[in-house]
């Protein structure tokens, strides 16, 4: 297996134990906080999703790519609606949604002419002035986030009702 096969493999395992968290789950337990945190389990899918999303359009076309679409965090509503259900959404709809942008990153993963293509990383606090990520760079930030928010997740669920992604 290959570099590129074992990164897709990688972050597929977390978002699987991601997925497996919300399982038998119904909308408005999705929806439900369980903790003193804002974070409900529909808008952890919703917000992995969207941040996908922004660092797989960045791998092809840098910072201005990221920004383009939903908001990101130049836009605090946009923002702090990404980790809520809203009206209308729907467990299901948000796995589709999320699913779709797997399957989406897997395809670019696979076919960029370079891991090592890398562009300068949008202006933020968090980001040294001037650093420049690599399209490998960015999918191991994305196997860190999607793991880091698995274990978020796994937290909401057992107190949600006691179940647990593993064990």
């Amino acid at each position: 297996m290959g570099e590129r096969e074992e990164l897709v493999e990688t972050l597929d395992k977390h978002r699987e134990l991601l997925r497996r968290t919300v399982r038998d789950l119904t909308d408005a337990q999705a929806a439900e906080r369980t903790t003193v945190s804002e974070l409900c389990l529909g808008g952890l899918i919703k917000h992995v999703a969207a941040v996908e999303a922004r660092w797989a359009r960045f791998m092809t076309g840098g910072a201005e790519a990221m920004r383009r679409g939903d908001g990101g965090a130049a836009d605090p509503d946009a923002w702090a609606a990404q980790f809520r259900m809203a009206e209308g959404d729907t467990l299901a709809g948000l796995l589709a949604e999320y699913e779709r942008t797997a399957r989406g990153t897997d395809e670019l993963v696979r076919t960029l002419p370079d891991l090592d293509l890398a562009h300068e990383l949008p202006p933020a606090p968090w980001f040294p002035p001037g650093t420049a990520w690599s399209a490998r760079r960015v999918l191991l930030h994305l196997i860190a986030e999607t793991a880091q928010h698995a274990g978020h997740a796994d937290i909401i669920r057992e107190s949600l009702d006691g179940a647990k992604s593993m064990g």
